[in-house]
């Protein structure tokens, strides 16, 4: 691993952190070079996060996925392409709120552009691209790894568009060493429980515990589906031991958990933890919108968890057989969640409670300390 050169799109990104670290901190993986390319707007909280680490040799370079040549100068492109062994693309637009056309920018064309340094990189030894097991969108059923386009409907435009990304990779397998990863939904670290997005049907069954409400929120539809979740270190060990597998090039491996649990178990759990009981009946995940947009409600979710409810009631069984094959002999698996859920329920309780002490200490204890209001004209 001395002599290689990686390159990691979508840092200082939740999984783009954590790639960095487990690359520059384990001994077995620091590469020769490791270039992070950043978006101007982040070099800021980029810097700020490579100080934290023993050993910050990574190098940040401002750039976009969405430019031409990832936006650096014809000389940094050529040298980049010159040198670089390990591409990394983990760049990618995930807010579901997001416009099409922006999607569509970072998704899609973000991905031709990472292809074509691929493509110009004379050392190549592995493109790794970050997909998602959603872009299986619609499907129901068991869902393998080698397929892609069956004529499935897509629930949001992310879906969409991470699927006509990886038509690109499929496309330009043949000629490159390319893997594409489908994470299922990506929650905390199984070991501290750290995360640092709320978003997705984990943050939904969250609610249970870290709200305030007096009663649990309603599951949407029966809940028997599988809550296919994965940690956020299972993720990055796993693409890291299938990056250096000689037989991951040109592979489509589903990282996702091969034994999950249904949604209201998951849910039981979590509500078993906090003292209370889920609702015996079921609802419609369209009146479970409908409370969500409550307002005390909808302030508390910050309207992130409305997009993702369908997702719990999504009937989708992800085969993964290229992944265990891939990881046999690693000793790396995915831990099922009952083994790490306290850990993940405790950071998420205390983040909740200091954002409920943020608030509360930005309002004025006594109401004549508040500035009178505007006069009217």
């Amino acid at each position: 691993m001395g002599q290689r050169v990686h390159l990691v799109t979508g840092y200082p990104g939740f999984l783009g952190k954590r790639l960095v670290r487990r690359l520059l901190t384990d001994p077995a993986e620091r590469p020769r070079r490791l270039v992070c390319l950043v978006q101007r707007h982040h070099l800021e909280a980029a810097r700020a996060d490579l100080a934290q680490l023993p050993a910050p040799e990574a190098e940040l370079v401002e750039g976009d996925v969405t430019h031409m040549h990832l936006g650096l100068s014809g000389p940094e492109w050529r040298a980049l392409a010159d040198e670089v062994t390990d591409i990394w693309h983990l760049a990618a637009k995930t807010r579901l709120g997001a416009g099409p056309g922006e999607m569509r920018r970072v998704n899609v064309e973000g991905t031709r552009n990472a292809l074509e340094l691929g493509r110009a990189a004379r050392r190549l030894a592995r493109l790794t691209h970050f997909s998602t097991a959603f872009v299986s969108g619609t499907r129901e059923g068991v869902i393998l790894e080698d397929e892609l386009g069956v004529g499935q409907g897509f629930h949001n435009g992310y879906e969409e568009t991470k699927y006509q990304a990886e038509l690109l990779v499929r496309r330009a397998q043949p000629e490159l060493p390319a893997t594409v990863l489908r994470p299922s939904i990506v929650v905390g670290d199984s070991r501290t429980g750290e995360i640092d997005r709320f978003d997705g049907p984990y943050a939904l069954a969250i609610l249970l515990v870290a709200s305030p409400l007096a009663v649990p929120l309603p599951l949407p539809g029966n809940a028997v589906a599988p809550l296919n979740v994965v940690p956020v270190d299972f993720v990055v060990d796993a693409a890291v031991a299938i990056s250096r597998h000689p037989a991951g090039a040109g592979r489509t491996v589903h990282l996702v958990d091969p034994a999950p649990m249904s949604a209201r178990r998951v849910y039981e759990l979590i509500a078993a933890r906090a003292g209370k009981k889920l609702p015996p009946v079921s609802v419609p995940h369209r009146a479970v919108e409908a409370l969500l947009r409550l307002p005390f409600v909808d302030r508390l979710s910050s309207g992130l968890h409305r997009p993702n409810i369908e997702y719990v009631s999504h009937l989708a069984i992800y085969n993964c057989r290229t992944l265990l094959d891939l990881l046999d002999g690693s000793g790396i698996r995915c831990p099922p969640i009952a083994s790490y859920l306290d850990r993940l329920i405790e950071f998420v309780e205390a983040s909740f409670a200091r954002r409920r002490e943020a608030e509360a200490a930005s309002e004025p204890d006594d109401p004549l300390d508040r500035p009178p209001a505007p006069e009217r004209p």
